[in-house]
Formats: structure tokens, sequence, C-alpha cells
């Protein structure tokens, strides 16, 4: 057989090889890429934000607990509902719950306060002394990232949601995943919240 002809089949062989090698480890370096971002997804563990007293404060350190999340305001008919939110944790605080408040202005301007000024009101009027976070955003083009994840399906990996009103409840298990959203008119008391904490 013709050398140049040994050789072109040659070359043709070690290109076509090299081709497949990339395809391939483009392939995997994706699906890695796609498994990342899935582990990512799957618990509120990933955020770390700040409280209202300008404190970082990191998901991370509630591993093995359950998590309740509840957009709060302080101007609202729904208000008192702190009073049951400060009960549950007074209750539930030593079996693994940690409620966690985040502030927002985002219905009827109801939260138009500083983060001082909430501060001073949760305390004064209803005791509270859950972690409560800084003043965020949850709904709209400035949705705060931790909303982004727990009202996206392809975040959170369970549903899709809207926060509707203030203090609407967000329960994540003890693997930070979320489990359920409980509407903003359902009490701190309600059974369905506390056999949700009571169980396994």
């Amino acid at each position: 057989m013709n050398k140049y002809l040994i050789l072109g089949i040659m070359l043709i062989s070690i290109l076509v090889g090299c081709s497949k090698e990339k395809k391939i480890e483009k392939t995997v370096t994706m699906n890695s890429d796609k498994s990342n971002i899935e582990n990512l997804a799957k618990n509120i563990y990933q955020f770390s934000v700040t409280d209202l007293y300008g404190d970082q404060f990191d998901f991370s350190t509630l591993k093995g607990k359950k998590i309740m999340i509840v957009n709060t305001a302080s101007k609202c008919g729904n208000t008192p509902q702190y009073e049951g939110l400060q009960k549950l944790y007074d209750t539930y605080k030593d079996r693994g719950l940690v409620i966690i408040g985040f502030p927002a202005n985002n219905f009827g301007k109801q939260e138009p306060g500083s983060d001082q000024e909430i501060a001073a009101f949760c305390k004064e009027n209803y005791g509270v002394t859950f972690p409560m976070m800084s003043k965020i955003s949850v709904k709209g083009d400035d949705i705060h990232d931790v909303y982004k994840y727990l009202t996206q399906k392809s975040l959170n990996g369970k549903e899709n949601s809207e926060v509707t009103w203030n203090f609407q409840k967000y329960l994540l298990n003890k693997n930070g995943e979320l489990e359920k959203v409980v509407s903003h008119k359902t009490l701190p008391s309600d059974k369905t919240i506390i056999s949700w904490i009571e169980g396994e």
C-alpha cells in the first residue's frame, strides 16, 4: 500500500479519535456542572444572610433542625401572629425547631421601618427572640435569593409558589429541603404545623 495513503489513514484516525475524546470530555464536564447545580439547589444551606443587627447568619448552622421561614410585617392585620410564632419557638426550640423571620415591605407598605425600628418593635411588643433577618423583598424584580429558592421549583426541587401576603410560611425539613408552603391565614398554632413539627 502506498505509504502516503497509509499516513493519510493514520492521520484521519488520530483526528477522529481526538474529536471523540473532546466530545466525551465536554459531556462529562456538562454533566458534572449539571450535577453541581442540582446538588446546590436541593437545600437552604447554601445561603448566608444578614440579620436585623448587621451580623451574618449562615443557614448551614441549622443542619439537623426543622426550619420555618416567615415573611413578616409590623403594620399588618396578621402582625399578632408574632405572638404565636414566639410561643411556638419557645415550645419547640429545644426539640429542633428554628423560626426565621424576614421583614418585607411588599404588601400594602406594611413594613416601612428600618432594621433598627423593626428590631425594637418585635422586642417591645412581642418579646421576639427567634432569629430576625434584615428587611428584604420576597417577590418581584428585586426578590431576595432565599425567596427565589423557596418559590421556584427549579431551585428547591419541590414546587413553584408565590408569596401572597405577610406571614406566609415555608417549612423545611431536617435536611434543609422545602417540604410545605403554608398560607398566611394559617396560625402558628394550627394542627397542621404542630403535626409537621412533631413528626419525623
